[in-house]
């Protein structure tokens, strides 16, 4: 389950109200029907069902028609929802290559609108547990079947509160940037998971700053619950950042003493196998529970942080679906792990060398050909300065003139190295500058078909001449 931001940008937006429209109907339907996909859309029968062939052909929507016929959301439609309403926002222009993968989330590099660059946090419940909520029916209430992407929404909005809360207090974590449905954006952290390090040049003092972090954890009044080498990073200089917060539970829950327990554990654990450090002591629950009672102060995060359709209900069905996709992880099961790094590369994405040097990220663009992002009129200013010849900013002449051979060289060599990387569309120049046609979705869609046309037949590739070979030996030995 890959997100594909390429074909993002080719997504008209008949086919997102279509999108939305099915999004809508799965509140209270589990196969949404197409008569009230066309109703919520207001698209006339013969687009819609258009319409659903293309988002099927990308996997943008599901369909089943066993017991009849109705359309259901895919995470990849959910997905491009969101990146959709993050991009209206103005929060991320661009969207990269996937930087890990966990059994409940997949994190991608994405760029902000100045630049800078982000992380993306796709919250993907129900990857490896399916048995949580289904078997606790007290806390469905009238919901006929567990949503795993309502779920995901409020693992992703209990994070983002919590990581916002964190932050405020001072706590070593990201800074929450934005959110929307099952994504959080939030800053990118230059460090490693713990669990990749076989060595520390201070273990004994990374041991002590863990430790303190778990007391502080609870001074402040919650556990973290997930205290652990995959979810702890480390950066050069071995500083520490404390990531992924859907399962903290307040001090005041039953279950917190078993989850601070099992937290020192295991750091204990890890600091024993790993980096062969046996801690003689450690942090008790009883101890800080007593210093948390003689403080006179409250702690700081004794209120849980409002999230709208978040109640005890909802956060008991989200700690549910954690610890049994951490039982799973344990007992060896499930295909995935937390914090496993992502395998994918710039060179398996089809990206040349020189591409992933200048774009070690993967950055793809999620405006379609010819829209004008945020910032647009800057960057154009920027390009503009910088292919201006140096003499004509001094005033000593006319811009790109035939007179002015140097600067007329240099402006054609910047444009022969920008154009490989221009989109599809007419280029053309004038004065030593290019001038862009603006293309439509519409011109850009009709291009990458004709595009794809025009490819060449793949018929004498070795893995046709190898097929047709076998075929007619085949065909011989039944002859």
């Amino acid at each position: 389950m890959k997100l594909d931001p390429t074909i993002f940008r080719y997504v008209t937006r008949e086919e997102f109200r279509v999108l939305q429209a099915v999004e809508m109907g799965m509140r209270n339907h589990e196969l949404v029907p197409v008569p009230l996909i066309e109703t919520i859309a207001k698209v006339n029968r013969g687009c819609t069902y258009k319409i659903l062939q293309t988002l099927l052909r990308h996997k943008l929507v599901g369909h089943e028609g066993k017991k009849y016929d109705g359309y259901r959301l895919t995470y990849f439609g959910y997905d491009f929802l969101a990146l959709r309403a993050l991009l209206a926002r103005g929060t991320i222009v661009a969207v990269g290559r996937r930087l890990g993968v966990g059994k409940e989330s997949d994190v991608h590099y994405c760029q902000g609108a100045d630049g800078e660059v982000l992380a993306l946090k796709l919250h993907r419940l129900g990857r490896v547990s399916f048995r949580a909520i289904k078997e606790k029916r007290d806390y469905l209430q009238h919901r006929q079947h567990a949503s795993w992407m309502y779920m995901a929404r409020l693992a992703a909005m209990k994070e983002f509160a919590y990581m916002k809360a964190l932050k405020d207090e001072g706590f070593p974590v990201p800074t929450p940037v934005d959110q929307n449905r099952h994504c959080v954006i939030m800053s990118f952290i230059h460090a490693v998971p713990l669990f990749h390090l076989r060595t520390l040049r201070h273990p004994n003092q990374v041991l002590e700053r863990l430790m303190r972090l778990l007391v502080r954890l609870a001074r402040a009044g919650i556990v973290h619950g997930d205290f652990n080498e995959f979810n702890l990073m480390i950066d050069k200089d071995e500083k520490l950042t404390l990531i992924d917060f859907p399962q903290i539970i307040h001090l005041s829950h039953e279950n917190a003493k078993d989850h601070f327990d099992r937290d020192v554990r295991s750091i204990c654990e890890f600091f024993r196998k790993r980096i062969n450090i046996d801690v003689e002591q450690w942090p008790k629950f009883d101890e800080v529970m007593a210093e948390v009672a003689a403080s006179q102060e409250a702690p700081v995060l004794a209120k849980a942080p409002v999230v709208e359709g978040l109640g005890r209900r909802e956060d008991a069905m989200l700690v549910a679906v954690h610890e049994e996709d951490r039982g799973r992880q344990e007992d060896g099961e499930g295909t995935e792990s937390e914090g496993e790094e992502d395998g994918s590369s710039a060179e398996e994405d089809g990206a040349t060398d020189q591409e992933a040097k200048e774009n070690p990220e993967g950055f793809q663009p999620l405006h379609a050909p010819g829209e004008r992002g945020p910032h647009a009129e800057e960057q154009e200013a920027e390009a503009e300065a910088a292919d201006a010849p140096a003499d004509a900013l001094a005033g000593g002449g006319p811009p790109g003139g035939e007179e002015s051979g140097g600067g007329q060289s240099g402006s054609d060599s910047d444009d022969s190295g920008s154009e490989a990387s221009d989109g599809p569309g007419q280029v053309n120049v004038k004065s030593g500058r290019r001038t862009r046609h603006r293309q439509t979705a519409k011109e850009a869609r009709k291009n990458l078909q004709r595009q794809q046309r025009q490819r060449p037949a793949k018929a004498n590739n070795s893995k046709a001449k190898e097929l047709r070979k076998a075929k007619h030996e085949i065909r011989d030995f039944m002859c």
